[in-house]
């Protein structure tokens, strides 16, 4: 008589090798890299970043995805659809104690007709350092019309939390803008408001504070603020804004200065005072920055328009001073780097925690270039003035806003 129980055992069997055979027989082995979106394609990253989920750009009824790093178990994911969704709890599994390690993404596209089509491997390196916690941003509708739904959020970048610090709709619908961390340090901040609340609002150790930075002798609002190494001086630019509409050119809207200098807000003695430059009548002085030593002043500067000018001629260069943070003395003005007289303009000066580089925008001209398409992000030396473009630029869209982390990595 003949066991039943060793019938299915080897009936079994054979469904197994069979479905493992026709696994073997049917792949296809692509040569090329899946397009994938985010191109998260021989990039670096942090060990502490949140999954990094994606969305594959291939055919396929039904998708495998292996995560590997070496000596860690593999983390695979099989999706019937094209959204790759990595859990939270896996990934940082993953990753804990990775540093300085290769991820590998192995993905493997498999038709209805069992058809299966693994891709050539993505390798992407795992930072030895781990990102900053927190990074903090304003909420707008994009573009130019509307601002009165606005909100200053917190992402956790470990994560997907989101947590918002401030909504307009609590505050008369006002316009919030230029906030700004003391050093990173999160008890203590600014922000600026426009409207019937109009202000300069400092938040420390959870009390929140208005100040009015206006003094009589100023012509504009304090604007752009940078923070001091020490925490004791704040220094802004005082701007005349204004926004041009296109009828029919490629750029519907244009933001430029009409006149612009410099200040520096005392905390400690409550004093707002102006950057004694030599040639302060005759530029606009905007977009402060501050050395981490806290000696030099860097900013940005263009010759002073007058009543008739074109828009698009207004250039500005990359300027510094010297800084005194016990007597609050400032020293002569000098040009780091002279971007006009390659026919360019620069923006956003951001200095490395190092003091060795100094990241800017470059556009074809003006101060505000969020929607210049040719903007571009360079690398200054601070030493020597000498620029050089970023790798990272892309040539169909604008960078701009940039930052950097607190370790400079």
């Amino acid at each position: 008589m003949i066991n039943p129980i060793k019938i299915s055992s080897l009936f079994l069997l054979f469904l197994l090798s069979g479905c493992s055979g026709n696994n073997r027989t049917n792949i296809i082995i692509n040569e090329q890299l899946p397009t994938i979106e985010p191109d998260y394609t021989g990039i670096v990253i942090p060990s502490n970043i949140a999954p990094l989920n994606f969305i594959i750009r291939e055919e396929g009824s039904r998708f495998e995805v292996k995560f590997i790093v070496e000596g860690k178990k593999p983390l695979s994911i099989h999706c019937r659809k094209d959204v790759i969704k990595i859990p939270e709890k896996k990934w940082k599994k993953l990753m804990e104690k990775s540093e300085g390690k290769d991820l590998a993404i192995e993905i493997t596209s498999v038709k209805k007709t069992g058809e299966r089509k693994k891709f050539e491997t993505i390798t992407n390196k795992i930072a030895p350092e781990p990102i900053d916690p927190y990074l903090t941003y304003r909420v707008i509708y994009p573009g130019f019309e509307r601002w009165n739904v606005i909100s200053i959020c917190q992402r956790e970048l470990s994560s997907f939390r989101v947590r918002t610090l401030i909504k307009n709709s609590v505050v008369e619908a006002n316009c919030i803008n230029c906030h700004s961390f003391n050093n990173g340090n999160t008890d203590d901040f600014l922000f600026h408001m426009r409207g019937s609340l109009g202000g300069t609002y400092f938040l420390t150790n959870g009390k929140l504070v208005k100040y009015n930075l206006k003094t009589p002798d100023m012509k504009n609002g304090a604007v752009y603020p940078r923070w001091h190494p020490s925490g004791r001086y704040v220094a802004f630019s005082s701007n005349k804004i204004v926004q041009r509409f296109h009828i029919s050119y490629n750029k519907k809207i244009e933001v430029s200065d009409l006149e612009s200098s410099l200040v520096v807000y005392d905390r400690d003695k409550d004093e707002i005072m102006p950057v004694p430059l030599e040639k302060a009548s005759e530029s606009m002085d905007t977009y402060p920055e501050w050395s981490p030593d806290g000696k030099t002043l860097y900013f940005c500067r263009a010759p002073q328009i007058g009543e008739s000018y074109n828009y698009t001629d207004i250039k500005y260069d990359l300027w510094k001073v010297s800084f005194n943070p016990e007597t609050k003395a400032f020293g002569k003005e000098e040009p780091l780097f002279k971007a006009s007289e390659v026919g360019k303009s620069i923006a956003f000066p951001r200095i490395s925690p190092d003091g060795k580089y100094i990241i800017v925008t470059v556009s074809n001209y003006g101060c505000f270039p969020i929607w210049h398409q040719e903007a571009d992000l360079y690398s200054i030396d601070a030493e020597t003035g000498i620029a050089k473009r970023l790798n990272l630029n892309s040539d169909f869209a604008t960078e701009s806003y940039h930052s950097w982390s607190s370790n400079g990595k």
